[in-house]
């Protein structure tokens, strides 16, 4: 008997969802087909499991076909639902026509409250995918109704207090996903391959990709608030072109080898973006959370949750001056990074995967 498919919507933007679904593929049986609407096909180029790839117009940015419709004001209900606009027409229809073709036993949501709402309507199980941020609207509320279950890629210790309860317990967490597969080394061997100096204090920096990238200035007045200590910048930052640089302080760009450099480093500097808060966990390294801007305030709940529970410092901006930045770093390296270190959960994507398989199972009595 072939079993119903499992649907998955990848929001497109960035390639965290596209990288967790991919990370929980590979604990999807081989017997369950899996259909994966995105409209960012290539970010799924690589996937582990025989997917049927259904490609969505990407609406983000399309224009409405007149002003009038571009004024309508939106419902409170919803968050993204201009009038008017081809591109989401098709996009909605593509995937309302492919749940009632498939008939999926679970359509998992990486996200959309909108989505999951459409998918209760097309009378189809969903799934949606829990973030942090001030989420307690109406939309986002209707959106969790509409599930059978949400499932939260992170330790159900840094939930939010103001997640309802009678949501809470229909919410599976699956511990600290992390996509990253690069293998740990010691601090001695990561330094030794990077040549890095084993005496020297090592920080290391994750700059943002949203954006412009994260802004040189504060490193600079962070390079002056320890000389002695190497700062490493991975990732872009933004110049205004007033900085002045420092001999201790040294941009490495894009690089391929970021959990060498977290091994090698004796403390970490980042924003709160899900992948890369359980990249330090795995590491195990002192952590200042300084989040990005995202949709409803995003990052700054999760950085709060973690300082809550003492796994990270949080500042809600860049230090700006020698002081700030020296009683910041000395919170940092006064962490028990064995708080931070039990939030990474290296099982976390196939508990994910096999949860999934037993909710579609019970759901549709198949065995």
């Amino acid at each position: 008997m072939i079993k119903p498919a499992l649907a998955f919507f990848a929001h497109h933007q960035g390639r965290g969802h596209a990288n967790r679904i991919m990370a929980i593929l590979e604990h999807i049986p081989e017997d369950r087909p899996v259909i994966i609407m995105t409209a960012a096909p290539s970010q799924f180029d690589e996937r582990p499991h025989d997917a049927t790839i259904v490609e969505l117009p990407n609406m983000i940015g399309a224009p409405s076909r007149s002003p009038a419709l571009h004024e309508q004001p939106t419902p409170e209900t919803l968050h993204c639902v201009p009038l008017g606009v081809e591109e989401m027409r098709q996009h909605m229809g593509t995937i309302a026509q492919t749940l009632r073709e498939a008939d999926p036993a679970l359509f998992v949501i990486d996200v959309s409250a909108e989505i999951a709402l459409l998918s209760r309507i097309m009378s189809v199980p969903a799934v949606t995918i829990r973030m942090h941020g001030d989420r307690e609207d109406i939309g986002h509320v209707a959106g969790y109704e509409a599930c059978v279950a949400m499932l939260a890629p992170f330790d159900e210790r840094i939930e939010q207090d103001s997640y309802p309860k009678r949501l809470r317990d229909r919410t599976f967490y699956t511990g600290g996903l992390c996509t990253t597969r690069a293998p740990l080394r010691g601090k001695s061997e990561a330094r030794s391959r990077l040549g890095l100096s084993e005496q020297e204090k090592v920080t290391l920096v994750i700059a943002g990709g949203g954006g412009s990238g994260t802004p040189y200035a504060p490193l600079t007045v962070a390079a002056r608030a320890e000389p002695d200590t190497r700062w490493l910048v991975a990732g872009p930052v933004h110049r205004e072109g007033h900085e002045t640089d420092f001999g201790n302080l040294r941009e490495l760009g894009w690089i391929d080898n970021l959990t060498d450099y977290l091994c090698a480093a004796d403390r970490v500097i980042a924003s709160a973006g899900d992948n890369t808060v359980h990249e330090i966990a795995r590491a195990g390294k002192p952590f200042l959370c300084i989040p990005e801007w995202r949709y409803f305030d995003e990052q700054q709940a999760k950085a709060r949750e973690l300082q809550r529970l003492g796994a990270a410092v949080y500042r809600e901006t860049w230090p700006a001056s020698i002081p700030e930045w020296q009683r910041a770093l000395a919170e940092t390296d006064a962490l028990d990074t064995s708080i931070l270190t039990t939030l990474h959960d290296e099982d976390a994507a196939r508990k994910a995967a096999h949860w999934l398989e037993e909710r579609a199972t019970r759901l549709w009595g198949v065995s």
